[in-house]
């Protein structure tokens, strides 16, 4: 018989579904798909989003069960389930509810305890995962950047997940929006991350200049965006263009993180980059050369780039840290 966790997410674009043992915490299976999009979208209207997680959940339950062994009884003692974006009063999103729904029922039938978290908290958590030498409770900078946030937080661990005090929040587009918005102008598919990062590798330099800014701290790529379609509508050659996208980004995370610990009151010496955009290795590759330089006792810290995008993983992890870990 195993004893396992179940975490659940239903981000905007991904249906995401985990296993971790309810004795170690170790990842034991998974699923995740992303929700279809038509080619030249832009996204998804949350109506249409919340329609697919329903379809796709019980998809993806049947594709997490055949990850375990024909042997192998499961006992579910918990279910972790992502609620809200961010751990705010205010952060809301309907696409959670069809996870939500799904933990509650699924919790009720088993008589198994449900925990609530946030997106955010679970990429965290993800991400920390890979870090064993993290599993402690010191504060610690952690950036989430995704196609709906760009955020840089101070994150202290607790018995409930995350103690996140907001440090810097994205001033107007968002990162994954920009690298989106960028890729589906050159006829990329939707989510144009990896896509783009495909395509930037075509070259190894661009003349094209997008200047990252930091308005009160916060991130702000609006202004690169709009810089970046002009360059595509006059004919700019579409690997610079994105190489060019890359460096704006990693640039602007270099100046964000590099404030943000002028702004801290604490003691940091690791900063945790998680989110989408986060798996793009160029990004990763020009921000640890950066802050290396200018802040070299900083160490920044990445999930392998499966775990940077989104999964439930990490919500599964909060879920097994409050019902078992200490006992």
């Amino acid at each position: 018989m195993r004893r396992c966790i179940l975490g659940i997410d239903t981000s905007n674009y991904t249906t995401s579904v985990c296993a971790v043992d309810a004795d170690t915490g170790q990842w034991v299976s998974e699923a995740r798909r992303v929700l279809p999009v038509k080619h030249g979208e832009r996204g998804l209207r949350q109506s249409d989003a919340l329609f697919f997680h329903v379809q796709q959940l019980p998809q993806m339950v049947r594709a997490l069960m055949g990850g375990f062994s024909e042997a192998a009884r499961v006992t579910w003692c918990g279910i972790g389930v992502s609620v809200q974006p961010r751990p705010q009063a205010a952060s809301y999103m309907p696409v959670f509810r069809a996870g939500e729904s799904v933990a509650e029922t699924v919790g009720a039938l088993l008589g198994a305890p449900v925990v609530r978290t946030s997106h955010q908290e679970g990429h965290i958590a993800a991400a920390t995962y890979f870090l064993p030498d993290m599993t402690g409770d010191r504060p610690f900078l952690a950036v989430h950047l995704s196609g709906g946030t760009s955020d840089v937080v101070l994150a202290e661990g607790t018995r409930f997940g995350y103690r996140v005090t907001p440090v810097a929040e994205g001033a107007d587009l968002h990162a994954g929006q920009f690298v989106d918005r960028v890729g589906v102008a050159m006829g990329l598919p939707f989510p144009a991350g990896p896509h783009l990062e495909q395509l930037a590798r075509r070259v190894s330099s661009s003349t094209l200049r997008l200047g990252g800014r930091l308005v009160n701290g916060r991130l702000s790529f609006s202004g690169p965006c709009s810089a970046a379609l002009r360059a595509i509508e006059a004919g700019v050659d579409h690997a610079e263009v994105a190489y060019a996208v890359q460096q704006c980004i990693a640039n602007a995370l270099v100046k964000a993180v590099d404030e943000a610990l002028r702004r801290v009151d604490v003691n940091v010496s690791d900063c945790v980059i998680a989110g989408g955009v986060a798996a793009n290795e160029a990004i990763r590759d020009r921000v640890c050369r950066r802050l290396g330089i200018l802040r070299p006792d900083l160490r920044v810290r990445f999930a392998p780039a499966r775990y940077s995008s989104d999964n439930a993983l990490g919500v599964a992890r909060i879920a097994w840290k409050f019902l078992f870990r200490g006992r």
